[in-house]
Protein backbone atom coordinates (compact mmCIF):
# COMPACT_ATOMS: atom_id res chain seq x y z
CA UNK A 1 0.00 0.00 0.00
CA UNK A 2 0.91 3.67 -0.94
CA UNK A 3 1.50 5.53 2.53
CA UNK A 4 2.01 8.29 1.22
CA UNK A 5 -1.60 8.65 -0.55
CA UNK A 6 -3.12 8.07 3.45
CA UNK A 7 -1.60 12.02 4.76
CA UNK A 8 -3.81 14.62 5.24
CA UNK A 9 -6.83 12.00 4.70
CA UNK A 10 -9.07 10.31 6.84
CA UNK A 11 -8.77 6.72 6.30
CA UNK A 12 -11.12 3.87 7.80
CA UNK A 13 -9.31 0.69 7.48
CA UNK A 14 -12.23 -2.09 7.77
CA UNK A 15 -12.73 -6.30 7.56
CA UNK A 16 -13.68 -9.79 9.64
CA UNK A 17 -11.60 -10.45 12.35
CA UNK A 18 -7.81 -11.68 11.39
CA UNK A 19 -8.09 -9.51 8.48
CA UNK A 20 -5.11 -7.77 8.93
CA UNK A 21 -6.93 -4.34 9.77
CA UNK A 22 -4.11 -3.59 12.82
CA UNK A 23 -1.34 -4.76 11.11
CA UNK A 24 -1.97 -2.18 8.44
CA UNK A 25 -2.54 0.25 11.05
CA UNK A 26 0.58 -0.64 12.70
CA UNK A 27 2.52 -0.50 9.34
CA UNK A 28 1.28 2.67 8.32
CA UNK A 29 2.29 4.09 11.66
CA UNK A 30 6.22 2.69 11.17
CA UNK A 31 6.01 4.43 8.25
CA UNK A 32 4.99 8.09 9.66
CA UNK A 33 7.94 7.52 12.58
CA UNK A 34 10.07 6.25 9.88
CA UNK A 35 9.49 9.82 8.41
CA UNK A 36 9.94 11.75 11.52
CA UNK A 37 5.97 11.89 12.63
CA UNK A 38 6.58 10.47 15.34
CA UNK A 39 6.06 13.52 17.84
CA UNK A 40 2.99 14.37 15.85
CA UNK A 41 0.84 11.18 16.21
CA UNK A 42 -1.24 9.97 19.38
CA UNK A 43 -2.44 5.98 19.05
CA UNK A 44 -5.69 5.29 20.97
CA UNK A 45 -5.59 1.48 21.15
CA UNK A 46 -9.33 0.27 22.07
CA UNK A 47 -8.87 -3.14 21.03
CA UNK A 48 -9.24 -5.93 23.96
CA UNK A 49 -6.58 -8.05 23.18
CA UNK A 50 -8.64 -11.13 23.57
CA UNK A 51 -7.14 -14.21 22.51
CA UNK A 52 -6.38 -13.56 18.94
CA UNK A 53 -9.60 -11.12 18.60
CA UNK A 54 -8.67 -7.40 18.50
CA UNK A 55 -4.94 -7.45 18.10
CA UNK A 56 -3.40 -4.56 20.14
CA UNK A 57 -0.82 -2.36 17.70
CA UNK A 58 2.01 -2.57 20.17
CA UNK A 59 1.51 -6.63 19.21
CA UNK A 60 3.12 -5.75 15.70
CA UNK A 61 4.76 -2.53 16.85
CA UNK A 62 6.11 -2.39 20.20
CA UNK A 63 8.10 0.89 19.51
CA UNK A 64 4.42 2.33 19.81
CA UNK A 65 5.04 2.39 23.45
CA UNK A 66 7.85 5.50 23.01
CA UNK A 67 4.79 7.54 20.83
CA UNK A 68 1.61 9.11 22.33
CA UNK A 69 0.22 5.56 22.92
CA UNK A 70 -3.06 5.96 25.03
CA UNK A 71 -4.90 2.45 25.89
CA UNK A 72 -7.53 1.64 28.57
CA UNK A 73 -6.67 0.02 31.54
CA UNK A 74 -9.09 -3.30 30.33
CA UNK A 75 -11.03 -3.58 27.29
CA UNK A 76 -13.49 -6.63 27.21
CA UNK A 77 -15.32 -8.04 24.12
CA UNK A 78 -18.34 -7.97 24.99
CA UNK A 79 -19.77 -10.74 22.26
CA UNK A 80 -17.29 -13.16 23.80
CA UNK A 81 -17.48 -13.01 27.10
CA UNK A 82 -21.41 -11.90 27.82
CA UNK A 83 -23.75 -14.78 28.64
CA UNK A 84 -26.99 -12.35 28.61
CA UNK A 85 -27.77 -9.38 26.35
CA UNK A 86 -27.32 -8.04 30.21
CA UNK A 87 -24.01 -8.81 30.52
CA UNK A 88 -22.98 -7.84 26.69
CA UNK A 89 -24.28 -4.62 27.44
CA UNK A 90 -22.77 -4.67 30.87
CA UNK A 91 -19.13 -4.68 28.97
CA UNK A 92 -19.89 -2.32 26.22
CA UNK A 93 -20.93 0.37 28.72
CA UNK A 94 -17.92 -0.42 30.50
CA UNK A 95 -15.70 0.02 27.39
CA UNK A 96 -17.91 2.98 26.64
CA UNK A 97 -16.62 4.33 29.62
CA UNK A 98 -12.35 3.60 29.18
CA UNK A 99 -12.60 4.98 25.51
CA UNK A 100 -14.76 8.44 26.46
CA UNK A 101 -11.90 9.20 29.16
CA UNK A 102 -9.11 8.59 26.21
CA UNK A 103 -11.51 10.18 23.68
CA UNK A 104 -11.42 13.24 25.80
CA UNK A 105 -7.84 13.33 26.90
CA UNK A 106 -7.03 13.41 22.95
CA UNK A 107 -9.51 16.68 22.77
CA UNK A 108 -8.07 18.41 25.96
CA UNK A 109 -4.56 18.14 23.79
CA UNK A 110 -4.97 17.20 19.97
CA UNK A 111 -1.89 16.08 17.59
CA UNK A 112 -1.64 16.39 14.15
CA UNK A 113 -2.23 12.32 13.36
CA UNK A 114 -4.53 10.44 15.23
CA UNK A 115 -4.59 6.60 14.94
CA UNK A 116 -7.48 4.56 16.30
CA UNK A 117 -7.37 0.60 16.49
CA UNK A 118 -10.66 -0.89 16.58
CA UNK A 119 -13.10 2.27 17.05
CA UNK A 120 -15.97 0.16 16.49
CA UNK A 121 -15.55 -0.52 20.77
CA UNK A 122 -16.91 2.54 20.55
CA UNK A 123 -19.56 2.11 18.80
CA UNK A 124 -21.21 -0.93 20.93
CA UNK A 125 -22.60 1.46 23.23
CA UNK A 126 -21.49 5.57 22.13
CA UNK A 127 -22.37 7.80 19.92
CA UNK A 128 -20.69 7.94 16.31
CA UNK A 129 -20.65 11.69 16.38
CA UNK A 130 -18.07 11.58 19.38
CA UNK A 131 -15.35 9.91 16.72
CA UNK A 132 -16.42 12.34 14.09
CA UNK A 133 -15.98 15.69 16.24
CA UNK A 134 -12.04 13.97 16.65
CA UNK A 135 -11.70 14.65 12.61
CA UNK A 136 -11.61 18.49 12.78
CA UNK A 137 -8.58 18.07 15.47
CA UNK A 138 -6.22 16.30 13.00
CA UNK A 139 -4.84 16.45 9.51
CA UNK A 140 -4.78 12.69 9.40
CA UNK A 141 -7.10 10.15 10.65
CA UNK A 142 -6.61 6.64 10.29
CA UNK A 143 -8.80 3.89 12.33
CA UNK A 144 -9.52 -0.02 11.99
CA UNK A 145 -13.00 -1.01 12.34
CA UNK A 146 -14.47 -4.51 12.90
CA UNK A 147 -16.83 -5.21 10.07
CA UNK A 148 -17.64 -8.83 9.44
CA UNK A 149 -20.13 -12.23 10.23
CA UNK A 150 -17.91 -14.00 13.12
CA UNK A 151 -18.55 -11.78 15.63
CA UNK A 152 -22.19 -10.83 14.98
CA UNK A 153 -24.28 -13.17 17.91
CA UNK A 154 -24.83 -10.36 20.28
CA UNK A 155 -27.08 -12.19 22.48
CA UNK A 156 -30.19 -10.35 21.52
CA UNK A 157 -28.41 -7.12 23.10
CA UNK A 158 -28.44 -4.79 19.87
CA UNK A 159 -24.75 -4.00 19.64
CA UNK A 160 -23.92 -5.66 16.34
CA UNK A 161 -27.14 -3.39 14.97
CA UNK A 162 -25.83 0.27 16.65
CA UNK A 163 -22.00 -1.16 15.58
CA UNK A 164 -23.05 -0.99 12.23
CA UNK A 165 -25.29 1.72 12.07
CA UNK A 166 -22.56 3.82 13.31
CA UNK A 167 -19.61 2.46 11.07
CA UNK A 168 -22.21 3.34 8.22
CA UNK A 169 -22.28 7.22 9.64
CA UNK A 170 -18.40 7.40 10.10
CA UNK A 171 -18.20 5.71 6.48
CA UNK A 172 -19.24 8.53 5.15
CA UNK A 173 -17.05 11.05 6.84
CA UNK A 174 -14.08 9.18 5.46
CA UNK A 175 -11.67 9.90 2.23
CA UNK A 176 -10.88 6.50 1.77
CA UNK A 177 -11.86 2.90 3.02
CA UNK A 178 -10.08 0.38 2.89
CA UNK A 179 -12.06 -3.22 2.62
CA UNK A 180 -10.00 -6.31 3.85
Amino acid sequence: MNFEKLLDRRVLICGEVGAGKTRLLASFLKFLVDRDLGGDVTVIDLAPGYSDIGRLVESYYPEVKMLRYMRPGRIHPPRLLGRSHEEVLRYAEINLLEARKLLEDYVRAPSRILLINDLTIHLHAGDPDDILRLLDLCETFAATAYEGEVLEDDKGSGITMRERRGLSRIKEHMDIIVNL
